[in-house]
């Protein structure tokens, strides 16, 4: 299958760069490009490609607002966001909006592309331990999101040991030895934490037991 991306980017130069990186692998397809947040949502809306490329920084609407409005809107399409800085403030903000992963614009072009497929596929990105620092790192210096209750009402115990070990950074295989399971179990469990807390991807369930202080950032080491 042809995985279709949409980027945007208020940069021409760099959207062009991206579109070449992409174009030039016959399993991956431009879609539409966008100049700005608000352009963005339009072009995503009509295209519904797979995969969208969002700059944080744009005029008009910036990457974190477009993605929240994609996500508030249903479209099913996975976004990365592109940013300079790793590890940022920007970029917690983003997954809290509902990004699945993060790239930096210096990235390779063939770690680039194989970027795109990992997130198309609904895998992670984003190496547990590096998601882990950030949320430490920013997690506490942003605005919580509105309180609606326990958000974490519809878990049972289980599920909730394992979101709790999932957003410290443990593999379902580390999950599965931590409480005696199969790794196939702790799938199953980690499926319907999904299902059950209506979220895109593991990276969102880390997301909310941080917002819901299931789980804490732990204190740097001095």
């Amino acid at each position: 299958m042809t995985v279709r991306v949409v980027i945007a980017d208020d940069q021409e130069l760099i959207r062009a760069g991206l579109r070449t990186v992409l174009d030039a692998r016959p399993d991956l397809s431009v879609v539409g490009e966008a100049a700005d947040g608000v352009e963005a949502v339009a072009v995503a809306t009509r295209t519904r490609p797979d995969v969208v490329l969002m700059d944080v920084r744009m005029p008009c609407r910036d990457g974190i607002a477009a993605t929240r409005d994609l996500v508030a809107a249903g479209n099913p399409a996975k976004v990365v966001m592109l940013t300079t800085f790793d590890l940022d403030e920007h970029v917690y903000a983003a997954l809290r909006a509902g990004a699945s992963a993060f790239l930096l614009k210096d990235t390779r072009p063939a770690d680039l592309a194989e970027a795109v497929r990992v997130v198309a596929r609904g895998e992670a990105l984003l190496a547990p331990t590096v998601t882990r620092r950030l949320l430490d790192r920013y997690a506490d210096r942003l605005p919580a999101p509105t309180p609606t209750g326990d958000a974490l009402a519809v878990l049972t115990a289980r599920e909730r040991e394992v979101l709790t070990l999932t957003a410290r950074a443990l593999s379902n295989a580390e999950i599965a030895a931590r409480l005696h399971l199969s790794t196939a179990t702790v799938k199953t469990h980690v499926s319907a934490i999904l299902t059950k807390l209506g979220l895109r991807d593991r990276i969102q369930a880390v997301v909310l037991a941080y917002d819901t202080g299931l789980v804490r950032p732990e204190p740097p080491v001095r």
